[in-house]
């Protein structure tokens, strides 16, 4: 088998079925997933264990192949003949080799275009401030992050840099200044191209992932003196993502970085691609925007308060997650079933329908 050309085989199917990820597993058929939805490519020969690693082996340059058969898995973004992007993931299961590519879109959407709420652009014009896309694996962080980098790219005239575990989305710099830092390329860890970043005069800053405390305490110190953060972190919604940051924390230090955080944080936003009955995903999503009110919860340990406070804080902007998927589901946009798989408090939901 050609490697490099059933590889380039395997990216136009993806791109001709409009899929998100390609899975190349051994001893499987290739596997794409469509809105949601895995399919195999039963059409294709089953990969054996030497042509899922020839396939990794066109993927990757040699010397990441001989790291990752010493550490057993790898991060990698590649790139399909100026088209296309690829965030990709390699792994060993049962002693063979497995691949996961994710889609990354050349064009980076606007909100609007994304299906995302407006008010997500005050928070593009902040000089200041801690805002996170929370959410679950697969559910659009890294894209709506980088709509709101784009648009501050085209708006303000800023130095942005972002550090990426690995560069997804690539951006050219328009009003704004922009410099991508890939961990591993362009700097050993999260935490070292943060501490470097207060040397180099920056705006704007967006780390891909909230990695461990010392990343957390990096970025919450650069949203107090006077840079706007933006960055993503694997949890459901807003409490449970101050209590995360929080819990991250030796107990001797968790006082503080409540205090830092209270005073800090801009917002937290939320969000789930649920299946539209028309076909592909729409986004349903939370906005926790930090007040005075929301402050006080932070520091007083009353976390377990905040939804409350988003479920009653529609008029200071403030959106609840059942409200959203509520109105999807009124303007037929998604099943009551499909929205109810995507809540956190399904009492709450049913009692809105």
């Amino acid at each position: 088998m050609e490697y490099k050309s059933e590889l380039e085989s395997l990216i136009d199917t993806v791109i001709a079925e409009g899929a998100s990820d390609l899975h190349v597993t051994a001893n499987s058929n290739p596997i794409i997933r469509t809105s949601g939805t895995l399919i195999p490519l039963l059409k294709r020969a089953k990969y054996t264990p030497e042509d899922t690693l020839g396939i990794l082996g066109a993927l990757i340059p040699p010397e990441k192949l001989q790291s990752f058969k010493q550490d057993q898995e790898v991060d990698f973004s590649y790139q399909y003949k100026d088209q296309m992007r690829f965030r990709g993931n390699a792994f060993f299961q049962q002693g063979t080799v497995s691949i996961a590519l994710r889609l990354i879109p050349k064009e980076i959407k606007s909100l609007e275009e994304l299906g995302l709420p407006p008010i997500l652009e005050t928070f593009c014009q902040l000089q200041q401030g801690f805002f996170l896309v929370v959410g679950p694996v697969g559910q659009g962080k890294s894209t709506t992050l980088a709509s709101m980098v784009e648009k501050i790219n085209q708006t303000r005239t800023e130095h942005i840099i972002t550090i990426e575990d690995p560069i997804e989305y690539m951006f050219t710099s328009k009003n704004s200044i922009i410099n991508q830092r890939e961990v591993r390329l362009d700097t050993k860890t999260f935490q070292a191209a943060l501490l470097s970043a207060f040397r180099e005069d920056i705006n704007v800053l967006m780390v891909g992932e909230m990695r461990g405390p010392e990343t957390m305490a990096a970025a919450v110190t650069a949203a107090e003196t006077g840079h706007l953060v933006l960055s993503t972190l694997h949890t459901n919604n807003a409490a449970q993502t101050i209590d995360r940051i929080i819990d991250t924390f030796p107990t001797g230090q968790q006082d503080q970085i409540r205090l830092q955080l209270a005073a800090s944080l801009a917002g937290i936003f939320s969000q789930r691609l649920v299946p539209r009955i028309s076909g592909g995903l729409i986004p349903a999503y939370e906005l926790l925007i930090n007040n005075d009110a929301v402050a006080n919860l932070i520091r007083e340990k009353r976390t377990h308060e905040i939804n409350a406070v988003i479920e009653t804080g529609t008029e200071s902007g403030m959106i609840d997650m059942n409200r959203c998927l509520a109105d999807l589901v009124r303007r037929g946009e998604v099943t009551p079933e499909n929205a109810l798989s995507r809540t956190w408090n399904p009492k709450a939901f049913s009692r809105l329908m």
